[in-house]
């Protein structure tokens, strides 16, 4: 089975590149510094900061396979060429929620870039995923747990970045 493509825009693949870079280059060095120091504390068996260290170390070494799988697996998204006719992964979207009458602005991205507080949702979200492909004009029903709501799409724009 082939692997799932992780969709990225440009600037979330420079973004995951710097903090692997970080906590290859930084992140490890300090890390073994710490295991180090630790260490020349003595006994290993009641020694606190030794096991936090092992812990930290364990969860930077996690973070770095997770961002090297992801980045293996990535198919960059050139949000400049994006077509702006429909909606598609890069782009910013103004649309109007029907029920609660209000604008909302997002912007669609590959679910690793995804964060709802930043205004970023994913292609795979169900407000995502009903508005991939559409037009300007139209509008679209997402059915969710907490009941179908409707959305207008009222307009379509390269992203910002």
């Amino acid at each position: 089975m082939e692997a799932k493509k992780n969709i990225l825009t440009y600037a979330g693949l420079q973004k995951l590149e710097a903090e692997l870079e970080d906590l290859k280059v930084v992140k490890r060095k300090e890390i073994s510094q710490k295991i180090k120091e630790a260490r020349e504390q003595g006994d290993l068996s009641e020694n606190a900061e030794y096991d936090a260290a092992k812990d930290e170390q364990r969860d930077i070494e996690a973070r770095i396979e997770e961002i090297e799988k992801i980045l293996k697996n990535a198919e960059v998204v050139v949000e400049e060429e994006a077509d702006l006719d429909k909606v598609s992964i890069g782009c910013k979207v103004k649309i109007f929620d029907i029920e609660f009458n209000e604008e909302l602005e997002y912007k669609i991205v590959g679910s690793t870039e995804a964060n709802s507080l930043k205004g970023k949702i994913s292609n795979e979200s169900p407000v995502g995923a009903a508005l991939i492909g559409k037009k300007v004009g139209d509008t679209v029903v997402v059915e969710t747990e907490a009941g179908a709501f409707s959305y207008k799409l009222l307009d379509i724009q390269r992203s910002d970045v």
